[in-house]
């Protein structure tokens, strides 16, 4: 005779069973100014997550060709990028896991030096969602500590590396009192999140994988992805997705990957969002951090 309990099906979940996996983590008050800096109309924030080798390490990969990949990023693409972003004067966030850091402190260095922000992205890029409390809470101590030491700066924003959070997540972040998180998609402008319906004080700064360059061009050789949408494509879809903001006078955010979109046949995507938006005259961009720190202060 089998005596264990027979596990309920999603659809005999009672209502409070729902209601408590749903209400964990939600959004709160919308962060919405009139105005941005300046009297801007829109706020651009560029973010780049510098994955570089950990996006083979994370899952105990150890192919070196995949490691190498992930150096490239590091060697040509985020000098790259930079040199770019100084071109047309542009601030921007770069979301690092600490072990990255470790591998490439010359590049946090100068990012910083260049006026850009760092914020954490893990420890090795792990699933952070899947871990047990005391676990995670270690890995981003560590990660913020890590990248406050090679920086000089205290990083106040994180980006978890599988853009999904644990049961225990935002209440580690609410103990950090980070300024703000950049994982969810409840909304398209900031807000605050609530953890079992109460304001944390943690601005919420949503992504989208419709502006993540990775959902296009990511390739793996021994897995079925492979890159499916030509350049010209992506940038149509992150122009529109611009065009979008402008016009409701929101926020354009734009997630990219150093060792995907740093590439001489893709990083003119990146050049023309930035010559496209500075077009309009009244586009300001900011880091991450601006953005939230004005939409707080500012909301209507």
């Amino acid at each position: 005779m089998n005596d264990k309990p027979r596990e309920l099906e999603p659809w005999q979940w009672p209502e409070p069973h729902w209601r408590k996996l749903v209400n964990q983590v939600r959004a709160g008050r919308s962060y919405r100014p009139n105005k941005w800096k300046g009297g801007a109309r829109c706020a651009v924030a560029l973010s780049f997550d510098s994955d570089h080798e950990t996006n083979e390490l994370r899952e105990g990969g150890k192919s070196i060709g995949r490691m190498a990949w992930g150096e490239y990023g590091a060697r040509v693409c985020v000098p790259r990028i930079l040199t770019l972003l100084q071109k047309y004067g542009v601030h921007a966030t770069f979301f690092v896991p600490a072990v990255a850091a470790l591998l490439h402190p010359e590049e946090q260095i100068r990012v910083i030096a260049e006026g850009h922000e760092i914020g954490m992205h893990s420890w090795i890029h792990e699933l952070n969602s899947v871990l047990p409390y005391e676990a995670e809470r270690d890995i981003m101590l560590r990660s913020r500590d890590t990248l406050e030491k090679l920086t000089k700066v205290h990083p106040v924003g994180m980006r978890t590396a599988s853009w999904d959070f644990s049961p225990h997540t935002l209440r580690i972040e609410k103990e950090m009192q980070l300024l703000y998180d950049s994982s969810l998609m409840a909304d398209e402008d900031c807000y605050e999140l609530l953890m079992d319906g109460e304001p944390t004080g943690v601005v919420e700064l949503p992504v989208e994988w419709v502006r993540d360059d990775a959902v296009y061009f990511m390739m793996h050789r021994f897995q079925s992805l492979r890159p499916y949408t030509p350049p010209p494509d992506v940038f149509d879809i992150f122009r529109r997705e611009f065009d979008a903001a402008y016009e409701a006078g929101g926020i354009f955010q734009l997630t990219m990957h150093p060792h995907i979109s740093g590439y001489r046949s893709r990083i003119w995507i990146l050049e023309e969002i930035i010559r496209h938006a500075q077009s309009k005259k009244d586009v300001w961009f900011a880091t991450h951090r601006e953005v939230v720190e004005y939409a707080k202060a500012n909301a209507a």
